[in-house]
């Protein structure tokens, strides 16, 4: 299986905050249907393709659908999601470290089964999507959901 990282990237809240909100995915949808109207409507299309439910996300895709669930938390430090129906195994792992009460170390990590001629070829596009996910992380609003 491969490993594709994020850099470290800090969080502006508190570690407990950031753990609650990325463990329990349905309170994404709520915070989607609070802002739907802010959303760029390009970005609106893609969102359309992805629902949030208690246990996982499910993402519409070219492949069919793929959920991702989480398959394992532990608190505070650790939420990993396995994609349940994907044509290629893959998963997230966020790996959380506390700085002080209001900042967070995040690190994204994209875990991928690929045959190895695949892995020349996709490597790279991987990696940047490991890093964009940090990004996200560090973005999302988690004192408003």
């Amino acid at each position: 299986m491969e490993s594709y990282k994020s850099d470290k990237v800090v969080i502006d809240h508190n570690i407990e905050l950031i753990y609650n909100k990325l463990s329990n995915p349905s309170m994404f949808k709520e915070q989607m249907e609070k802002n739907m109207d802010r959303v760029p409507d390009e970005a609106r299309e893609h969102l359309d393709k992805v629902k949030f439910e208690e246990d996982g996300i499910s993402i519409d895709s070219p492949v069919g659908a793929v959920k991702l669930s989480v398959s394992e938390s532990v608190a505070p430090n650790l939420v990993k999601y396995v994609a349940e129906s994907s044509p290629v195994p893959f998963g997230l792992t966020v790996n959380l470290e506390a700085i002080d009460e209001e900042h967070t170390n995040a690190i994204a990590e994209i875990n991928i089964e690929l045959p190895l001629m695949l892995r020349a070829m996709v490597g790279g596009k991987l990696s940047e999507g490991a890093q964009k996910m940090g990004e996200v992380l560090a973005r999302l609003p988690y004192g408003e959901m």
